[in-house]
């Protein structure tokens, strides 16, 4: 078997990277690196390393992962940040950055970042408008393959409760079916189909800057349960 392919993750405690580190578990073909503010607890049989580091030095510990991909699932809330701008984008914007410059001075090839649905640095929606700045952001540091998935509404476990995702995902079955054409893009997407899309976009050697929404995500997805 050839080397597995070594994966630096940020956002390793969110629901994303708790289901690629779930997915990994059973995966020799993938190796993944946690770099994390915190320690965290890991699955059964984890196959990961777990990097612990005050964000301001995540440049260090994205240089030690020895990665080939870096996985950016970083994302706070309105909430968690006190419904402040400059809270939310210390982390969303902020952060995601200074990963992305992270990348490209260790000579990662790859980052994969997880953006949303509708991101536009023009949008009036100011959740929106951030992540498209974010996006154009990453686009000008030169890494040489940048992928951005932007998916709508994740499902899957979360460790807080939120009521308006937690309705969104009882509602979401019915929803989907009424999203076509144009909207299929805002169906939602669980979050284990997301780490299964991440895994196939690690096999992609072409490099530039490519958008994933909702169809590219399942065909990326389907790639990465084939990759096996």
């Amino acid at each position: 078997m050839s080397k597995p392919t070594r994966i630096a993750l940020v956002g390793a405690t969110g629901l994303i990277g708790t289901s690629l580190i779930r997915l990994a578990v059973h995966r020799p073909d993938i190796r993944v690196i946690g770099i994390s503010r915190r320690e965290a607890a890991l699955p059964p049989g984890a196959r990961m390393e777990l990097l612990v580091a005050d964000p301001a030095n995540w440049d260090d510990a994205i240089a030690a992962a020895n990665a080939d991909v870096l996985v950016c699932a970083l994302g706070t809330t309105w909430k968690k940040a006190g419904k402040d701008e400059a809270a939310f984008r210390a982390v969303d914007q902020d952060l995601v950055l200074a990963c992305g410059k992270a990348v490209k001075a260790a000579g990662i090839r790859q980052m994969i970042a997880v953006s949303s649905v509708g991101a536009d640095p023009m949008a009036k929606n100011f959740y929106l408008k951030v992540k498209g700045e974010v996006e154009q952001g990453l686009g000008k540091l030169g890494i040489t393959r940048l992928d951005l998935l932007r998916p709508g509404l994740l499902r899957g476990p979360r460790e807080e409760l939120r009521p308006a995702e937690k309705l969104g995902m009882i509602a979401s079955p019915l929803a989907d079916l009424l999203m076509q054409g144009g909207y299929r893009k805002y169906r939602s997407v669980r979050a284990e189909t997301m780490a299964h899309a991440i895994v196939g976009l690690t096999r992609e050697a072409m490099a530039g800057r490519f958008v994933f929404e909702h169809d590219a995500i399942l065909r990326a997805a389907r790639r990465g349960q084939s990759a096996l």
